[in-house]
């Protein structure tokens, strides 16, 4: 049976909440929640497929628990491995590096071999731009919690419905 992690910093109050949703939109035992802040690379290779939550800090950087992961990441080869990931972001206070991190992010996995899954359209978001872009889509799931949080159910339930086909 296939191993789904879920793995964002529980210290993080916002992106806990769109972790709990993807959770329970999988209705599925074997994904299980990881902190970002414990994880080593023996436990991130343990799983199966991988979904990773990357808000985006200050002006377009990862968040520090990430950044302190990110030379193990670099190291390690992810050829083979199949990875989402959600961001959040704000796209009318930082609408310059609207989900930045997650673009970051993306940008480290894509260089070790992992494969993306999980793009999303930009339709519906206003922002001027953003290192998550690949063509015109998002590389994952884009959250703005402050903005349109009244879409991310149906966000969430679209794209766990997309990743179920692609993972």
């Amino acid at each position: 049976m296939n191993k789904t992690a879920i793995i964002y910093s529980f210290n993080t109050r916002k992106t806990g909440q769109i972790a709990e949703s993807i959770k329970e939109a999988f209705n599925d035992d074997q994904v299980e929640l990881v902190n970002a802040e414990e994880i080593n690379e023996e436990l991130f290779m343990s799983y199966d497929q991988i979904i990773m939550g990357v808000s985006t800090w200050f002006d377009g950087e990862l968040p520090n628990y990430w950044d302190e992961f990110v030379p193990a990441l670099e190291e390690m080869d992810l050829s083979g491995k199949k990875i989402a990931l959600f961001g959040l972001g704000d796209q009318k206070g930082y609408p310059e590096n609207f989900l930045d991190g997650a673009g970051i992010m993306a940008g480290i996995l894509e260089q070790r071999g992992a494969t993306l899954v999980g793009f999303t359209s930009t339709e519906g978001y206003e922002f001027e731009s953003s290192r998550a872009l690949r063509g015109n889509q998002f590389i994952g799931l884009a959250i703005d919690y402050e903005n349109q949080g009244s879409q991310n159910t149906e966000r969430i339930t679209a794209w766990v419905d997309q990743l179920k086909t692609s993972f």
